[in-house]
């Protein structure tokens, strides 16, 4: 495992460790933050620890054409008074994400150094949210990067309502040209919608082939 310096660069991935730890450290500037995506590589830490990026092996993605909708969800995107809208409220989502209460964690990888980051990328057209409302208030949204290069890299999502967060994937995923959505590391959640591991050989195929 490395530890990075203010130069911004990264080791091959294939020096990950088995859980996917590639590098300790550097910082959360916009340079850094785009050339860890294009490389495979996220950040993904505790408040108080130093910045630690990661690039799995396998990778946990969803091919869109693969989404899977159960009969129920069906019936709820029929007959929710949701709507789903796309950059309308970047800040106010990240921000809930970050105060969001996930099982089998203490604290969240969302700091404010993070949100600032993000802020910036979205600023400059990388990062996007996906926010669903009921009426005038915000009820689940997700937020991710987007390198232009026709996948979206998806970073976290929140939800006030049962269901909600998936109407807002699934509407944004069923509106939108992504080849593929990277979800980064697995979850029964994503599962459920057809997301499924492959190798990270293969998602680094996917990410450069513009």
């Amino acid at each position: 495992m490395q530890y990075l310096t203010k130069d911004i660069w990264f080791p091959d991935v294939t020096e990950a460790t088995q859980e996917g730890l590639l590098a300790v450290g550097g910082d959360l500037s916009v340079s850094r933050l785009l050339y860890a995506y294009k490389s495979g590589i996220f950040p993904w830490f505790c408040k108080g620890e130093p910045i630690l990026w990661w690039s799995p092996d396998p990778r946990f993605v969803l091919f869109p054409e693969k989404l899977k909708i159960s009969k129920s969800m069906k019936q709820v995107l029929r007959n929710c008074s949701y709507e789903v809208t796309v950059n309308k409220a970047f800040k106010e989502v990240i921000k809930e994400c970050a105060v969001v209460k996930r099982e089998g964690q203490s604290g969240t990888w969302i700091t404010d150094d993070m949100i600032s980051a993000y802020v910036g990328l979205h600023e400059m057209g990388y990062a996007k949210s996906v926010e669903v409302w009921k009426g005038d208030v915000l009820v689940a949204g997700l937020y991710g990067i987007d390198l232009g290069n026709n996948i979206f890299c998806g970073e976290s999502m929140f939800t006030k309502e049962s269901n909600a967060s998936k109407a807002g994937f699934i509407t944004f995923i069923k509106n939108s040209n992504y080849n593929l959505i990277d979800c980064q590391v697995y979850t029964v959640h994503l599962e459920s919608l057809g997301a499924e591991e492959i190798p990270r050989g293969l998602f680094l195929k996917y990410m450069r082939a513009v």
